[in-house]
């Protein structure tokens, strides 16, 4: 059977290398361009490209459009709202659709105590005002993360970030009273490895274990708050234990120190849940959530405990666009698009067909050495070898360049740029996701030859 990927020309073709060759000489070089192609239509889980090239999207936006490029209910939220007005600045003037999607995130992200929710453009943005809020509330200064997390690339983002390369070098120096902390990244583990082999309890999972860490880096007593990704998104696509986070979980709240959780990759139903919190019975005192939020707009959300959210003064915070009209109205069409369609459900069965293939793909190839993930933000490790787990990021660029020539479009993932991971919409069909994933095997086949 024909599928969905139309090749015209090689990949990138002459007029995406005429755009690209523009491109590089007006934008700085520091602005990457993962894939060499100009697009000019986007539709559902397909992208077309100014040569006629027709690709299966397995990236998304990097996990922007959950509900697939161009919802239609999203494209004439958008158009309706343009026709009444585009911008006001909600800190100078109230309108509606700001109000409407601040009450309906406080609704449906985890707790029934009262919150309050402020709006955004970016995850950087809202991460960054997070903290700045944990802060005031707490009088505290320090603020703890993780091993292998990105929060932006705003300077307190990218104190917040691990991975040097790209994201930090030469950009310092980072904001102050920052410490880092080990994530529970069980594939690499070396105690796991020497106790239990890969199965057993997560061994950082104990009040004692988070004593001895917190003991020679920071009071946790000074603390203001924990960042945490529930699964690392930059980081690998790598899920922390139940049984961490609910220990983690337990020590904050025995110390007074906030639960930030960063759900900006994982929101909107993209782990088969809502929100990732979902999965470990965690009520975070306050959730950060972009990306797919609304549908391809710029729009993040800050929502947390009511008592922490208004203990900032009046004009702290804020901004001029943020909650901008089209992005709010969008964002509503998407929450209404994830009720009405159950993306959740969606995510779920999406995550099983493509774990059940990157299994299926492990036992064919041996340069596989894990598959993980929650609900439809799976992943896969490449591996010089499944004994010594020595990362191959050469082999995995290889499989990104060989996908990309047969029509799939793949990001990489992890510190060490060796896992392939799917963003793909959540509305795409089975049969697409099928055919994409044959080509990613296609495309493993080519890169190990």
């Amino acid at each position: 059977m024909p599928g969905v990927i139309r090749l015209q020309t090689e990949i990138p073709g002459p007029k995406s290398r005429r755009l690209l060759a523009r491109r590089a000489q007006a934008v700085p070089r520091g602005v990457p361009a993962v894939t060499p192609i100009a697009v000019i239509h986007a539709e559902g889980a397909l992208i077309t490209d100014a040569d006629g090239n027709r690709l299966i999207d397995f990236a998304g936006g990097i996990g922007v459009v959950n509900t697939g490029h161009r919802h239609p209910s999203v494209v004439a939220a958008v158009r309706e709202q343009l026709d009444r007005y585009a911008h006001v600045c909600f800190p100078v003037s109230t309108y509606e659709p700001y109000v409407e999607l601040a009450e309906r995130l406080n609704q449906i992200t985890p707790g029934d105590h009262p919150k309050r929710t402020f709006l955004l453009n970016s995850g950087a943005e809202a991460i960054e005002n997070a903290v700045k809020v944990a802060r005031h509330y707490t009088g505290r200064a320090a603020v703890v993360c993780f091993e292998h997390a990105f929060h932006g690339r705003t300077n307190l983002a990218m104190a917040l970030t691990s991975k040097v390369m790209p994201y930090k070098k030469g950009f310092g120096p980072f904001a102050p009273e920052v410490y880092r902390i080990p994530y529970p990244y069980c594939y690499r583990c070396a105690a796991r490895q020497r106790s239990s082999g890969s199965g057993g309890r997560c061994c950082m999972a104990s009040r004692e274990s988070l004593d001895q860490i917190f003991a020679s880096l920071v009071d946790p007593d000074s603390v203001a708050a924990v960042v945490m990704e529930l699964e690392l998104g930059e980081g690998g696509f790598v899920p922390a234990p139940r049984e961490y986070v609910e220990a983690l979980a337990e020590f904050t709240r025995q110390h007074g120190i906030l639960f930030i959780a960063d759900e900006i990759q994982s929101g909107f139903g993209r782990t088969g849940k809502v929100f990732a919190c979902e999965h470990f019975n965690l009520v975070p005192d306050i959730i950060v959530t972009a990306k797919s939020l609304a549908g391809g707009l710029p729009l993040a959300a800050v929502t947390g405990r009511a008592e922490v959210l208004e203990s900032a003064q009046v004009g702290g915070l804020g901004g001029t666009y943020g909650g901008n009209p089209l992005a709010c109205a969008a964002a509503l069409a998407v929450l209404d698009a994830m009720e009405k369609e159950d993306l959740p459900r969606l995510a779920a069965g999406l995550g099983e067909r493509v774990r059940s293939r990157f299994c299926q793909m492990a036992t064919k190839f041996s340069c596989i050495g894990d598959v993980r993930g929650l609900g439809a933000m799976i992943g896969m490790e490449l591996v010089t070898d499944r004994e010594t787990k020595i990362p191959d990021k050469a082999l995995t660029a290889r499989v990104l360049a060989a996908a990309l020539e047969r029509g799939l479009i793949l990001l990489s993932s992890g510190t060490y740029s060796n896992v392939i991971r799917v963003l793909a919409p959540l509305t795409t069909p089975a049969e697409v996701v099928d055919e994409g994933l044959s080509v990613l095997e296609r495309a493993l086949e080519a890169a190990v030859s």
